[in-house]
């Protein structure tokens, strides 16, 4: 007689296993600590064979005997369902360990080393927002460009341009290392070319020299926190990138020679960078030093020494301000940059100082010290030229002529 759910349910456990038969080779299996086991009894081969189908409770009568019909199907093709069942867990196993986030994340795991931390956790970070939540769990081989263009277009809903498309490379990216490490035959990302909106390059809001003088009047008055003071007052004279001044240690310092060497893993492109240091940089470290030279960072956190300023430290400086909108601490390199070229440095100089990358990777491992003798008299001629604006001058030319 055919099982019903209330006797599945009411079966309790005896001293021994024992069996409550449905129909057509389906039982329900009782142990004597309470389990209850779906087993589908069949024959294959003149061998007598067993197939797990799942725990009542979990599974139900009506389910059970759902599984039971589709392995009597394979039978009925001549199939093992034991062996359907292993091949499909197998299959199961490799679209997990091959599917899109898990190679996505292997990719990045591999660009670390070309990386800084920073700018790989925040790959990592959009990925897991705008792509990993529609395409993440599929097997990579399966992805299709509709998907990837859908969950782009969501990214373009929220009215942001340039980031779908910085999107659209990485994933270009991953598909490309699935393909020479034999997970994926092709890049749906490429045929997307051409169907994102087109992203306006947007650069950085940055001071003139004619808005300068105000600018640094309003920070020589500016009566928030010292050390973010000094902070602002140093990425001027020195124009780096707010990370790798945030990152400053002591130890990167030489004050006889007058010099800070960052080191190429502190580096957006990973090469040693020298910043030579003019008198009224060394004045401000002078004052670092008395406060905070217990701490290994620069510019330690204020909650914790062992870690350095909070990214957006300098820039809610500049909101207090009142520069909301009008510049950027990143603008400071713009501005330095174009002030610098009207003044007559030479632009190869300039972008040295910059540090901006090297095409040339073999130049590249040996140029951190390239123009370094131009580079201090411009660096000193930096310093110079913004004190002269406190003052009321304006240098037209190189140091020394006024108007």
């Amino acid at each position: 007689m055919p099982l019903t759910e209330v006797k599945c349910k009411n079966a309790k456990p005896k001293e021994k296993t024992y069996k409550l038969y449905d129909a057509r080779g389906l039982y329900l299996e009782v142990t004597p600590k309470a389990k209850k086991y779906w087993r589908f009894k069949y024959q294959i081969n003149d061998k007598e064979k067993r197939l797990a189908l799942g725990i009542y409770d979990q599974v139900s009568l009506a389910e059970a005997r759902e599984a039971r019909d589709a392995a009597r199907k394979l039978l009925r093709e001549h199939k093992d369902p034991s062996l359907e069942k292993k091949e499909n867990k197998r299959k199961a196993a490799l679209n997990s360990e091959n599917c899109f986030e898990a190679i996505a994340k292997e990719w990045l795991e591999n660009r670390k080393c070309s990386w800084t931390e920073g700018y790989t956790s925040y790959v990592l970070k959009r990925l897991e927002a705008d792509i990993f939540p529609f395409v993440g769990a599929y097997p990579i081989n399966q992805v299709t460009a509709a998907q990837i263009l859908s969950a782009l277009r969501k990214v373009e809903a929220r009215g942001t341009k340039d980031l779908p498309h910085r999107l659209l490379q990485t994933c270009g990216q991953i598909f490309r290392y699935a393909i020479v490490t034999g997970r994926a035959e092709q890049d749906p990302a490429a045929a997307l070319r051409g169907a994102l909106k087109s992203a306006k390059k947007e650069h950085h809001a940055y001071l003139t020299a004619k808005e300068m003088p105000e600018f640094m009047k309003k920070l020589a008055e500016y009566d928030g926190d010292p050390l973010t003071k000094l902070a602002l007052r140093l990425i001027i004279l020195t124009f780096l990138r707010t990370t790798e001044l945030r990152g400053a240690k002591w130890e990167e310092f030489d004050f006889e020679k007058a010099e800070w060497r960052i080191p190429a893993e502190r580096m957006k492109m990973k090469e040693t960078h020298i910043v030579p240091l003019a008198k009224q940089a060394v004045v401000i470290l002078e004052q670092l030093k008395k406060l905070n030279e217990k701490s290994e960072f620069v510019f330690p956190a204020r909650s914790n020494a062992f870690k350095c300023m909070s990214n957006n430290t300098m820039l809610f400086a500049l909101y207090r301000m009142g520069y909301h909108s009008q510049t950027t601490v990143h603008g400071f390199r713009s501005t330095a940059s174009t002030i610098l070229n009207e003044l007559g440095y030479r632009s190869d100089v300039i972008e040295r100082q910059l540090s901006h990358g090297e095409r040339n990777k073999i130049r590249a491992a040996y140029n951190h010290a390239q123009y370094l003798p131009e580079r201090r008299t411009m660096m000193q001629g930096w310093a110079d030229y913004l004190d002269e604006i406190m003052g009321g001058k304006v240098i037209i030319g190189y140091f020394g002529k006024t108007a």
